[in-house]
């Protein structure tokens, strides 16, 4: 990239990406073997800008090129056409998208510093289904009418109010979301926020074996063995603080674990399950709402960048641009850590030279 290209507004968005993946992959397989035009580094530029503008379609991609002549000087092309970026959006090995996102996320726990403190590290997991067309998604299996695309999902805390991507696992929408439970809760001393669809007994005490902390909320037919009642501050919103054992016969667990009786913000009661016995039951509680990060994450991508409506039918593609989706997300928090530490540093200099 040129030195006008670097200190343009869409070099700076792109900037932390890093220049050497792509040729890493491009040394040991056939990435961009004979491609003279849309390489892999111009089809993500291409594509990241895309998402930004939530533009429509191919053809959409393709006149913002063709009419703009700051972009073309960025990314050294003129023109492209749809059948292009169709080609090479069906071509294009996904893992390569995921290795720049997981270097992206590198960046963002290195700057973001998540919180940590008392509580200790947390990480909430959940998954997104967005719904496809049959006739066009027949691979994506979900529904004998319908299809659709599951985005399995580990964020990170970049603040209090604040998350960012931090592992992703993308699969048609039929596996039940616990199938990832072994690819998404893989780190000791992490605390795991999950709701009920990750109810797993076995796996439970095996975490508590590896040292992995959850908090997660029991399904209304669980069966559980109250052991002992423990106390709970009168003018606490807990109802209930109770050490169990949950299941039966060979399902029972080996482990005890802690019962939180709380209520969400309707009223209705809410029971929380965890192996930390270390808080207490008003940090538990304040802890299991916090899980609504990842609904906002989901709530924000989806209506701002384009995640729910595809550039291609083909796994490929639909893979890619979850991987790019992701991607600018990633650029547009590390953008505004930056923003934020440039000012907060200037307001710094400046009290100072005031002083």
């Amino acid at each position: 990239m040129d030195k006008d290209t670097l200190f343009s507004a869409f070099g700076k968005w792109v900037a932390p990406i890093n220049p050497n993946i792509i040729p890493n992959w491009q040394s040991t397989t056939t990435l961009d073997r004979y491609v003279k035009k849309l390489d892999t580094l111009v089809f993500l530029y291409i594509f990241i800008e895309a998402q930004l503008e939530k533009r429509k379609g191919l053809r959409s991609i393709m006149r913002k090129l063709e009419h703009d002549e700051e972009f073309q000087k960025q990314l050294g092309i003129a023109s492209i056409s749809a059948s292009q970026l169709s080609r090479k959006n069906n071509q294009l090995d996904p893992e390569v998208l995921q290795a720049i996102l997981c270097n992206l996320i590198t960046q963002l726990h290195r700057d973001a510093r998540p919180i940590s403190g008392r509580i200790g590290t947390v990480k909430i997991i959940d998954s997104s289904t967005i719904s496809v067309c049959l006739q066009r998604y027949k691979w994506a299996t979900f529904r004998k009418t319908k299809a659709g695309v599951k985005l399995h999902l580990r964020v990170a805390f970049a603040d209090p109010d604040h998350v960012y991507p931090d592992k992703a696992v993308v699969t048609p929408a039929r596996p039940a979301d616990r199938s990832q439970m072994d690819v998404l809760i893989d780190e000791s001393d992490v605390t795991y926020l999950m709701d009920r669809g990750y109810l797993d007994y076995g796996k439970y005490d095996s975490y508590c074996e590896r040292g992995i902390r959850f908090v997660s909320r029991l399904k209304d037919n669980a069966v559980v063995e109250e052991v002992e009642e423990l106390s709970v501050n009168t003018d606490s919103d807990i109802i209930r603080d109770v050490k169990v054992v949950l299941g039966k016969a060979h399902k029972r667990m080996q482990h005890p674990l802690r019962m939180i009786v709380t209520t969400d913000g309707r009223g209705n009661e809410v029971r929380i399950i965890t192996n930390r016995f270390d808080l207490t039951a008003e940090e538990l509680g304040d802890l299991y709402r916090s899980r609504w990060q990842i609904e906002m994450f989901f709530r924000w991508v989806k209506q701002n960048l384009k995640l729910t409506c595809f550039y291609g039918d083909s796994e490929n593609a639909v893979m890619n641009q979850i991987w790019i989706c992701l991607i600018a997300y990633c650029l547009l928090l590390l953008m505004k850590l930056e923003l934020g530490t440039s000012r907060t540093s200037r307001g710094r200099q400046k009290k100072q030279k005031d002083q």
